[in-house]
């Protein structure tokens, strides 16, 4: 089953978030394994996150990147309001373009198909 960590930090700057998500991105972990869902939002310096994970254990194995770069940029998160998930919803995925037709009319089409 599926766990939310929702992170309310007694402030975190846009700047300072997305310094965060960059020293994510430069150690290999900007899309990590386990987490299907991720959301920063806010406004100033009150920017909170909250993120869906397949498992504690995915959480934890991303934790011994992220503690370190948020602590070297001086954002403390405190602790987690840690949820089970219910249900996620995710809008549909879009079916694949279908094959373009020519341009030709019916009836043209017809005509090349009997000279063959």
């Amino acid at each position: 089953m599926a766990i939310g960590f929702y992170f309310s930090p007694a402030a975190m700057s846009a700047a300072k978030y997305d310094e965060c998500i960059a020293a994510l991105r430069k150690a290999g972990a900007g899309h990590p394994s386990g987490r299907s869902y991720h959301a920063c939002f806010g406004s100033g310096d009150k920017l909170s996150v909250f993120d869906v994970w397949s498992s504690q254990a995915s959480f934890d194995r991303f934790g011994k990147t992220l503690m370190p770069i948020l602590t070297r940029l001086g954002i403390d998160i405190g602790a987690p309001q840690v949820v089970q998930i219910h249900k996620v919803m995710t809008p549909p995925k879009a079916a694949p373009a279908k094959k373009k037709r020519s341009s030709a009319k019916p009836a043209a089409r017809r005509k090349a198909k009997k000279k063959r």
